[in-house]
């Protein structure tokens, strides 16, 4: 008797479990939607030359790239150069250069990839090695934050001016995320995907909930992107935990609505509905089919289917008047009406103000 009930108690948890988990897949992270203000990737910028190219490079009369490599040569001892001795020079090109610093910051000694193009005349970078050069941030008067320097890999051989240096910079300074602001808040953007107010609401109701759940409030939505966060003085010190907890507050689908909304991509010929998209009582004709949202459903029978030359309807099973987009296509699609045709009744129902949905063009 005893096992059995503990088999009965272990059903009933595993049950329990079961439920839980197809709730929580269902679900989305606030990190999901979103990002923290702070968290963006920067970049590093700056000006080179490659060298070791077999005569494919900007050549002795392209003024700025001898300019440049005669700097570098007088740099390494040789003083007394001059740059019309370069006037034959082909193996080296003048390149701009670019790395992207991650979201989550760089340490002193970590390493970035380096992209390369060319600036002058020249032919190909294939082959190439770019001389060691400092990179700075993208605003005048910059600091230095890494050298670069490597061979370069061509990745698309149909563009060989342009290429990459795989883990080719590598950071002297640190480039540290600062998520706080000279307030103490955090900052948290939404998508444009999920940018709303009402989104925005229930997202600060939601970390209400989480960090604040006996008050006062610590998030607000202050328009329809940007929520801000205030963060206890308690916590100001090691914020990690509480940054944690709102990032990985679970967000149901329903929290998400941000109306209904029709993409239609005519290059793929795809529709994607989001909401329940609804179309008022309207009768379009359209290549010879009548399309009517005004009477009941016509039944359709052995001896008499329902063809694209009658009229049939897409109707509310709820009987407020008008039909949902998801019947009507539903129908379209029985009635092998093709996708063409489909973009078109439906283009054609919003120019009447029919359609009640956002409709996307992409």
């Amino acid at each position: 008797m005893r096992m059995m009930w503990n088999r009965l108690v272990m059903m009933g948890l595993t049950a329990m479990l079961i439920v839980g988990q197809a709730g929580v897949a269902h679900a989305v992270w606030i990190q999901d939607l979103g990002r923290l203000k702070g968290a963006e990737q920067s970049k590093l910028v700056g000006m080179g030359l490659v060298v070791g190219l077999a005569g494919t490079g900007d050549g002795g009369k392209f003024a700025p790239a001898m300019k440049s490599l005669a700097q570098v040569i007088r740099r390494l001892g040789n003083e007394s150069l001059v740059e019309s001795e370069l006037k034959d020079a082909k193996n080296v090109a003048l390149v701009s250069l670019s790395s992207t610093i991650p979201s989550t910051g760089v340490r002193d000694g970590d390493r970035v990839d380096v992209y390369v193009s060319s600036i002058g005349p020249a032919k190909s970078l294939v082959g190439g090695r770019l001389f060691l050069v400092p990179m700075t941030g993208p605003i005048p008067q910059s600091p230095v934050y890494a050298f670069a320097e490597g061979a370069i890999t061509i990745e698309d051989e149909a563009v060989p001016t342009v290429g990459v240096i795989r883990n080719g910079a590598q950071l002297t300074k640190d480039v540290m995320t600062r998520y706080l602001d000279d307030y103490g808040r955090l900052h948290f953007v939404l998508n444009d995907a999920a940018a709303s107010w009402v989104i925005a609401n229930n997202v600060a109701s939601l970390i209400n909930g989480r960090v604040a759940p006996e008050g006062p409030n610590v998030a607000k939505a202050i328009d329809p992107k940007n929520i801000v966060i205030e963060v206890p003085a308690y916590e100001a010190p090691d914020p990690a935990q509480y940054i944690s907890d709102i990032l990985s507050t679970s967000v149901h689908p329903s929290f998400l609505n941000n109306g209904a909304r029709v993409v239609i991509n005519e290059r793929t010929k795809t529709i994607v509905m989001t909401g329940d998209v609804r179309v008022s009582p309207v009768v379009i004709t359209h290549k010879g089919l009548t399309i009517t949202t005004l009477i009941p459903e016509p039944e359709a029978t052995e001896e008499a289917p329902l063809t694209k030359t009658e009229t049939f309807l897409a109707i509310d099973p709820e009987n407020r008047g008008g039909a949902r987009l998801r019947d009507l296509l539903e129908t379209l699609n029985q009635l092998k009406v093709d996708a063409e045709d489909r973009i078109a009744i439906i283009r054609e129902i919003d120019r009447s103000h029919s359609l009640h949905a956002e409709l996307v063009f992409e």
